[in-house]
């Protein structure tokens, strides 16, 4: 690659990563319009704290000597005097370059930390709070929050090649420290320290949630992962690498693109939309769905966008099937489910046939950057990755590093931890058969009774890649772990609901300003009022249709009986990666890298 190509192929990636990022946060925005089933249950009363020090005496903090974490303050200041919860904006780093932001609040503190998550493969430092505005504290100033870039400056993978330490700092370091030194900085600014820490995050930030709960089971009380890259070397390879080149020709243009998912979405709802007993548009539990692609497939004198050619059916069965070698073995636990083809579009379906193809990008770049010691060679390229047991089998050095599929978390839940997943049944990005896959290894090494006193997994039809969608993407989670935390009550339903988008691109915002979206990226959607409701139960139970009243009406549905995914749905080559013990901490010694079992 060329170095116009390349910085090319970055700012496109960085665009993307930017806008996808952003306008998930703006569906943040707009949750909690509907309340939780369990509000009667209060979280616990705790008092505002005042600081014990002013905000700028914090700049000459010395934390150099801080054990696992030396750090160091760049600044300190304080944010929103005029506002009725300023706080104080702690900024700096751990070194070697683990950058963190702390927001202590001046006036409104109850006693409680929030540490967020990043996405894609992070490299932006920005505080998200998602799947809570307006239902917790968060939305009165109360919470201290914090978060990192994970240890570098860039969306791509090209920093894995500059620095080995920086993978550490990615793979599970960077939000432990960050943790550590939020702890630091309440305790010297509050003369005390929390009495609650949690963490939210979605995507790569669902893969630090788990990474947390495995490896730092002290770190937080309560953590809510949605869609997490937990599989995280198959996930950014196999997965995403097999349904960008399924969708090439020997040209390099795409064979499926935007304009035929209608038309495959339609076909898809009319196989399968009725199965929890009414036809809604939403696909409720894809594990039944039988849908095969060719009954879209065009004759006679039709022809694309209304139908699909006959190599389009090859690549729709080919997404569904997903990754697997040349004996049918499974090189990934799932692919994308029925009733998400709309969501497809700009991952590895692209606009047109010329257009770049996001998984492509990401899964070249992650390969060739991030899943060795030593890296790729530069001209290494996609179609040179071989989908074969070897190639999986290759990447064990550093799923010790990276992947959060370690099931045994008894050193979380013996503390009282609790954990909340929450993934998408229509996320194009992450299968949801990820998180169900994780949720049932723990079910076997805890206990099924034991493993639903501390571990739910909710998921929601229609729901994209950690927001936004055409079935129920806005939902409150923070509020009810935060009560599953604080008061033992377990959360036995979520109500989510789904919204009209009002405006794609409200006006008053400015790119680039703080606080607003990131240079080049366009302003967050906004939602009109919800106009469906419905409760989602843990897995595996289901949601049905009753027999009567408007199929928009969280009323009209009642809790359905249990349909866990079967053995063969979640068999693969990989089923030994899902086993406790695995991790290994790293760390440099002379010039080369000493790796020990973590635990």
């Amino acid at each position: 690659m060329n170095k116009a190509t390349a910085l090319g192929f970055r700012r496109r990636w960085a665009w993307r990563l930017a806008v996808m990022a952003w306008w998930a946060a703006g569906t943040a925005m707009a949750l909690c319009v509907v309340p939780s089933l369990s509000d009667a249950q209060a979280l616990e009363a705790l008092p505002a704290v005042a600081p014990v020090m002013p905000c700028a005496a914090l700049r000459g903090l010395d934390l150099s000597e801080t054990e696992g974490a030396p750090a160091t303050i760049t600044d300190a200041r304080e944010v929103g005097a005029e506002t009725a919860a300023p706080y104080c904006r702690i900024s700096g780093y751990v070194s070697p370059q683990v950058y963190f932001e702390v927001r202590l609040p001046m006036k409104t503190w109850t006693q409680r930390v929030l540490q967020t998550g990043c996405g894609g493969l992070c490299g932006n430092l920005r505080i998200n709070v998602e799947r809570a505005e307006g239902c917790t504290p968060a939305n009165n100033g109360e919470l201290v929050l914090a978060a990192s870039d994970m240890g570098h400056r860039a969306p791509d993978g090209l920093w894995g090649r500059l620095d080995p330490q920086l993978r550490i700092d990615f793979g599970y370091r960077g939000v432990h420290v960050t943790n550590v030194i939020a702890r630091v900085l309440v305790g010297r600014f509050y003369g005390r320290p929390p009495k609650y820490v949690y963490f939210s995050g979605c995507s790569d930030g669902g893969r630090e949630a788990l990474m947390a709960a495995q490896r730092y089971p002290g770190d937080f009380n309560g953590i809510a992962a949605g869609a997490p890259a937990l599989n995280f070397m198959v996930q950014n390879s196999f997965y995403h690498a097999w349904n960008a080149l399924r969708n090439t020709d020997s040209q390099g243009r795409a064979i499926l693109t935007e304009a035929e998912l209608p038309v495959l979405h339609r076909a898809a709802l009319e196989a399968c939309d009725a199965l929890d007993g009414v036809k809604d548009g939403l696909i409720s539990n894809p594990l039944r769905c039988k849908f095969d692609p060719a009954v879209v497939q065009c004759r006679a004198a039709a022809t694309p966008p209304a139908c699909l050619s006959a190599e389009q059916v090859r690549v729709a069965r080919d997404l569904y099937a997903a990754a697997h070698d040349a004996k049918g073995g499974k090189l990934v636990v799932g692919g994308p489910q029925p009733g998400s083809e709309l969501a497809w579009g700009g991952v590895y379906v692209p606009r047109d046939t010329t257009s770049p193809n996001f998984s492509r990008e990401i899964a070249q770049s992650s390969v060739r950057n991030l899943y060795y010691w030593d890296p790729m060679p530069a001209g290494w390229n996609l179609p040179d990755l071989k989908f074969d047991e070897e190639t999986l089998q290759s990447f064990r050095p550093l799923h010790a590093i990276y992947d959060a599929t370690d099931p045994d978390l008894r050193r979380f839940t013996t503390q009282g931890g609790k954990l909340l997943v929450w993934h998408g049944w229509s996320d194009p990005h992450i299968s949801p058969m990820n998180s169900i896959a994780y949720y049932t290894a723990v079910q076997k090494t805890l206990g099924t009774r034991a493993a639903s006193e501390s571990v739910r997994l909710f998921l929601f039809p229609g729901l994209y890649h950690c927001g936004g969608g055409d079935g129920l993407f806005e939902f409150d989670i923070l509020t009810p772990l935060m009560r599953w935390v604080e008061s033992g009550t377990a959360p036995d339903a979520i109500v989510a609901s789904h919204a009209p988008l009002k405006d794609e691109r409200p006006s008053g915002a400015t790119p680039g300003r703080a606080g607003g979206p990131p240079d080049g990226a366009p302003p967050p959607p906004t939602f009109g009022a919800p106009d469906r409701v419905r409760a989602v139960y843990p897995y595996p139970a289901t949601t049905r249709y009753s027999g009567s009243g408007s199929i928009d009406a969280a009323a009209s549905f009642v809790k359905g009986g249990d349909e866990p995914a079967t053995g063969a749905q979640l068999d693969w080559l990989g089923r030994e990666f899902l086993t406790a013990g695995y991790e290994q901490d790293c760390s440099w010694v002379g010039k080369a890298f000493v790796c020990h079992a973590a635990h």
